[in-house]
């Protein structure tokens, strides 16, 4: 997969199948659009072209009656997302306050048919472009005639009577439904760090942990509480249960966490990159009144998580 981090290094093709939009997460919904798009390029002998934005437009052009946004992927995950699915080509557009004053038209004219080049362009089924989102299906079916380009609009996918949306599955991943997060992903939820340094206290107690150092600040982060995870560790699909939150039975300085207990690894992480995807929320973080309180309910969660394997193998 080539990728463009500017209108520099891409060059004219007037035979790309291209979709534009912010992708964020990926999800079952955006993922029937890249397959549409994958489909044309295959029986136009075209290519793909996905055109992408950073940062995410909301952080440039904010607004006050709305929450600061929680990302559910980074541009490094879109990337990677992007490639696992086949897409030949992706442009990442800087999105500054400048470009946010481009009108809908003139991205369409300039940059897209002059600069890029296309011959066919999708968009989701409610998709908006262009200063104060003026650019829409109707606009790009006016411009297709005179330009010579072919418009198709993706319907909205709807499993179980949820039309999926970002904006949902956020919400899911931030009211402990994991799963059904996961299920409107079409993967399991993710967050990646690097293993730091603990204290050792997991270890002490007959529960070593990895300590994940996850630090965008823009990554969503699901709601606190003990999940069933697993990584790839060396090759190896390893399971394990993961504590996230703030570890109150031994701390009052509320320092957000990751940890993950692996049930079978012995190994040494330090300074790994860990990619942790969350299977299931099994419980709330909760202070307990004693260590050995603590560590009979560890022992329950991880005779859970056993329990739990044969169900994700």
């Amino acid at each position: 997969m080539k990728i463009y981090r500017n209108f520099e290094e891409i060059q004219f093709n007037p035979n790309r199948i291209v979709t534009v939009g912010t992708f964020d997460g990926v999800h079952l919904g955006h993922q029937k659009i890249l397959q549409r798009l994958n489909e044309i390029a295959r029986s136009t002998n075209g290519t793909s072209l996905i055109i992408t934005f950073e940062p995410h437009p909301q952080f440039v052009v904010k607004r006050a009656d709305k929450e600061p946004l929680k990302l559910l992927t980074t541009i490094e995950e879109r990337l990677f997302l992007f490639e696992k699915f086949g897409i030949g080509e992706v442009l990442i557009i800087p999105f500054t306050l400048e470009f946010a004053q481009t009108s809908a038209e003139e991205f369409i004219r300039f940059y897209l048919h002059q600069k890029i080049g296309f011959s066919w362009i999708l968009v989701g089924h409610d998709h908006f472009f262009g200063r104060n989102r003026e650019g829409n299906f109707d606009l790009l079916i006016k411009l297709s005639s005179e330009l010579g380009f072919g418009v198709e609009r993706i319907p909205a996918f709807i499993l179980d009577e949820i039309t999926i949306s970002s904006t949902k599955i956020r919400n899911f991943l931030s009211q402990n439904q994991i799963e059904l997060a996961n299920k409107l992903l079409g993967y399991e939820y993710f967050i990646k760090g690097k293993v730091v340094a603990g204290d050792g206290r997991g270890s002490n107690m007959g529960f070593p942990t990895a300590n994940i150092n996850f630090n965008d600040g823009h990554k969503l982060v699901p709601s606190d509480g003990v999940y069933f995870v697993y990584s790839i560790i060396d090759g190896v699909k390893t399971f394990g249960m993961a504590n996230l939150g703030f570890r109150p039975t031994f701390y009052t300085d509320k320092k957000r966490v990751l940890e993950v207990h692996f049930l079978d690894f012995n190994g040494n992480l330090y300074q790994k990159e860990l990619i942790v995807h969350f299977l299931k929320y099994l419980r709330h973080e909760q202070k307990f009144n004693s260590v050995d309180d603590l560590l009979i309910q560890l022992n329950k969660d991880r005779e859970n998580c056993i329990n739990l394997i044969k169900f994700y193998s």
